[in-house]
């Protein structure tokens, strides 16, 4: 298949310039933390988790970025633009390395916004952006999902996009008692990591998963993504699942926008979206930060060595 297809508006299939970021949800797993403050905002060490998949975006050479935002989600428009008296009065310290620390979050990319009226699933919220995307192929990035910048997937994910055209999600393996909380995916093999994906089943019922090949929350995605999405009826959840469009895109003919490959992804990735593992990620990227690491790692080793062990165990449990 040619490595430059072309879209309805003469732009080359392989050329992805945007990205869309859905960031209306309720985050209603982290209440009451999440009443007034978005769950994109929350922090990650000392940065939101929305700017850090931006910077990703941004690396990956998409700087053009609209996020599909809802009510109560201010904050994140306001972390995105200049904070003027916050800056001046920085500046007025002297404090240059903490000035450029904010000002590195409003020169990103070019930051737009739409706002997603009704939550009616992620499928909605990707079709949110169809306006703004036109007919070229782009890329969607969710924010639970923090890929760490030394396993760079998106850069893979788009090559992939150029040479074989459709559209291109990400999969990691799970432990198969697992599957059942993940988009889970048929495949057959192509090349390396690289898989033809053949079926998507959204969330199956225990002990039904096709695979134990789960997607995360990295697309690159054909424009025909938006035709399928406005004809895809309501699934799980009573929401437009932008699984169900993919499903359709991967048994459609690929002159028509369809099929579907994937990246299996063995990189380190971080998972903020419960508890649990927003905690995990704070402590994993906090050990290794230059500026932390080495004084918070002796606090934890000092912490767990004075745990006793059956509290340990319980609470783990529990947990979990």
């Amino acid at each position: 298949m040619s490595a430059e297809r072309t879209g309805q508006d003469g732009a080359h299939a392989g050329t992805v310039t945007k990205v869309v970021i859905p960031v209306a949800g309720l985050g209603t797993r982290f209440l009451p933390a999440t009443k007034a403050t978005p769950k994109e905002m929350l922090p990650v060490v000392d940065k939101p988790a929305i700017q850090y998949v931006v910077e990703e975006a941004v690396s990956a050479g998409l700087a053009d970025v609209l996020l599909v935002t809802g009510r109560n989600k201010d904050a994140i428009e306001n972390h995105f633009d200049r904070a003027w008296e916050l800056e001046a009065a920085l500046e007025a310290k002297g404090d240059t390395e903490r000035l450029r620390r904010v000002q590195k979050s409003q020169v990103l990319g070019e930051i737009h916004y739409v706002r997603q009226g009704d939550p009616r699933g992620l499928g909605h919220a990707v079709l949110c952006g169809a306006r703004h995307v036109g007919h070229e192929p782009f890329a969607v990035m969710l924010g639970d999902d923090l890929i760490d910048p030394r396993d760079p997937l998106l850069p893979k994910m788009l090559d992939v996009q150029r040479r074989y055209g459709g559209s291109v999600i990400a999969l990691i393996e799970v432990d198969p008692a697992m599957a059942h909380l993940y988009g889970c995916a048929s495949v057959e093999p192509a090349e390396d990591d690289v898989v033809r994906v053949t079926d998507l089943v959204e969330k199956p019922a225990p002990g039904t998963a096709p695979s134990n090949l789960a997607v995360i929350g990295r697309y690159v995605l054909n424009p025909a993504v938006f035709d399928v999405l406005r004809e895809t009826p309501p699934g799980r959840g009573n929401e437009i699942q932008l699984t169900d469009a993919l499903k359709t895109l991967a048994g459609m003919p690929a002159d028509d926008g369809g099929s579907v490959h994937a990246v299996v992804f063995r990189g380190r990735r971080y998972d903020t979206g419960d508890r649990f593992d927003y905690l995990r990620t704070i402590v994993s990227l906090a050990s290794e930060r230059s500026d932390l690491g080495a004084d918070f790692r002796a606090f934890l080793r000092e912490f767990v060595a004075d745990l006793p062990a059956e509290e340990n165990q319980s609470e783990n449990e529990a947990a979990r």
